[in-house]
């Protein structure tokens, strides 16, 4: 799908307010509210806009222990890294993993309640999982910067 300067403009302005209503979009964007909408609902069904979100303040749900979790696996068995992923999946506490180059296997961005909290997830299933050989876990003290919107330009 080529994008020109308007398709990016709206890109932009949806990752900074998604609930901006299309006329305000239009008008911003210099496009008609009609033009608009088409485009949008263009990007949407490209798979370029994949959802729509809100930003929710971690802390006032009482989810206050942020950890980065660094995985080693056993070996590369096809079958019991299916079974990790899987696992990995469905579980509410991991909000993003990665497989990568280096030392570890995966890093997992985890989030939970309190420590307590973070050692059953530990316990009760990552090293339940039979690929997992061994974790280590960074926890996170601050946020320096968190980057949810994309620079297009």
């Amino acid at each position: 799908m080529h994008l020109d300067d308007r398709d990016l403009t709206l890109l932009e302005l949806l990752q900074q307010d998604c609930r901006m209503s299309n006329a305000d979009l239009a008008e911003r964007a210099g496009l008609s509210a009609s033009s608009c909408w088409r485009r949008i609902r263009a990007l949407e069904e490209s798979g370029l806009i994949r959802r729509y979100g809100a930003q929710l303040a971690l802390e006032k749900l009482g989810l206050g222990f942020h950890a980065i979790v660094h995985v080693q696996l056993t070996r590369h068995d096809p079958e019991k890294l299916k079974d990790f992923i899987r696992v990995i999946g469905e579980r509410r506490e991991v909000l993003e993993c990665y497989a990568t180059t280096g030392q570890a296997d995966y890093h997992l961005r985890v989030l939970v309640e309190d420590i307590a909290a973070h050692n059953r997830f530990l316990e009760e299933v990552l090293f339940r999982i039979e690929a997992v050989a061994g974790a280590q876990t960074n926890v996170i003290l601050k946020e320096v910067k968190r980057a949810d919107l994309v620079a297009l330009r």
